[in-house]
């Protein structure tokens, strides 16, 4: 049996006020193509189908069309989605039984049954093969909140929501051990960060304040055969255990992600087992750039932007530019030099990040008393402010402007 892991494709996501609606469809475009060439079974969407938890129409239009594609271009094909903590359950559980009328299990929220337990029967899903027989079993667990996961008497130091999910999973695993035939596989399936996860510094959003949410990797039975895990847009296996991954996702969600290898992965089970785990490189359709490299000067920014010559392209097909300026003082004029610079060039302006190299201030290392911070005035605390950001002490002009800024 072959299965292809992708996740976190964030459909409706805008990078700094750009929408990238062509660049989602080509990549559906290109995976649609790929279930094809490599004769898949099944697909597993592992949470984070789209950006927010109230998408466009036009977000949830490209989902749909793309599960109906899929479908008729490989009517055997197990489809399983589970949501992600950016989806919205409900809005992802609602259609759920017109979806199984035609192939595609969605799993929004761990559902209660009368008795307000979780109902784990509805978390274990078969995979059949291209005969119909059931081939393997997929624990498929969406994202948990802590209202989600059963409820424990964790001891003493353990968190009682970690232990609800290591006891869901846990459950969960046991349920798919009773009913599977020898030679059927257990694949797991979830959105969550796991302990050591790196994750990316602009575009991943907390699950829990304070870390807590992180999990070990001894939630996953050593007889589950393969964990295809979602949130983390790295590709990464989680600690020395090969067969648990992030996919990562499958588009750049940032600047910060710009030389991430994206990919889906291919995982190829023979019985019970995994026989072999291959990436598959998503192509890139528009691309990412970052001038200079690492943040500089205005004078040497503005000359590699003068530089700077892409190909021309459809405004859909053109790079994404985010421009990095080390800034000495103030300069209000920035954005209008920047600008100037890249007239009539084929790129998307989409963010202009600033940096200065000044040394921590005194307002970093003291600790001021209330009564201290009561004699402060206004101009104390922007002198202060600028020694932080520039290293230097606030020129008279920039002093004169904020006086006036502060007349009633």
């Amino acid at each position: 049996m072959r299965l292809l892991h992708t996740s976190d494709w964030h459909l409706g996501q805008s990078l700094h006020n750009f929408e990238r609606h062509y660049e989602h469809q080509r990549f559906l475009d290109w995976l649609l193509d790929t279930i094809v060439a490599e004769q898949a079974d099944v697909l597993l969407i592992a949470g984070d189908v789209y950006d927010n938890a109230n998408p466009s129409a036009a977000s949830q239009k490209q989902l749909y069309r793309f599960l109906r594609l899929a479908k008729e271009r490989a009517p055997h094909l197990n489809l399983i989605v589970i949501a992600g903590n950016h989806d919205s359950p409900g809005r992802l559980d609602a259609p759920g039984p017109l979806l199984e009328a035609h192939g595609t299990r969605v799993i929004g929220a761990a559902q209660r049954n009368a008795d307000g337990e979780v109902d784990v029967a509805s978390l274990v899903l078969p995979l059949t093969g291209r005969t119909g027989a059931v081939e393997a079993w997929c624990l498929a667990v969406p994202f948990l909140r802590p209202g989600d996961v059963p409820r424990v008497e964790a001891a003493e130091g353990v968190d009682p929501y970690l232990a609800g999910i290591a006891l869901l999973y846990k459950q969960a695993f046991e349920l798919a051990a009773a009913q599977r035939q020898d030679g059927q596989a257990i694949v797991a399936m979830g959105h969550c960060h796991m302990v050591d996860g790196q994750m990316s510094s602009d575009s991943e959003r907390r699950i829990v304040i304070g870390g807590t949410e992180m999990l070990p990797a001894g939630i996953f039975d050593p007889a589950i055969a393969y964990a295809a895990l979602g949130h983390l847009h790295l590709a990464q296996q989680v600690g020395q255990q090969q067969h648990i991954r992030y996919c990562g996702s499958p588009l750049p969600l940032s600047f910060a992600e710009v030389n991430y290898a994206h990919q889906i992965l291919r995982i190829d089970l023979e019985g019970a087992n995994v026989r072999e785990i291959v990436s598959l490189p998503v192509p890139r359709a528009v691309e990412l750039l970052r001038v200079p490299s690492k943040p500089a000067p205005l004078t040497q920014v503005l000359e590699e932007l003068a530089a700077l010559a892409p190909a021309e392209a459809p405004a859909e097909q053109q790079p994404y530019l985010e421009v990095r300026v080390l800034l000495e003082q103030p300069e209000p004029g920035l954005r209008a030099r920047i600008e100037t610079a890249l007239d009539g060039k084929p790129v998307r302006l989409a963010k202009i990040e600033t940096s200065t190299a000044a040394r921590n201030s005194t307002i970093d290392q003291e600790v001021m008393t209330l009564d201290q911070l009561e004699k402060l005035k206004p101009d104390d605390i922007f002198r202060q402010l600028y020694q932080q950001r520039f290293g230097n002490e606030a020129p008279a002009d920039q002093l004169s402007a904020f006086a006036e800024l502060m007349l009633p």
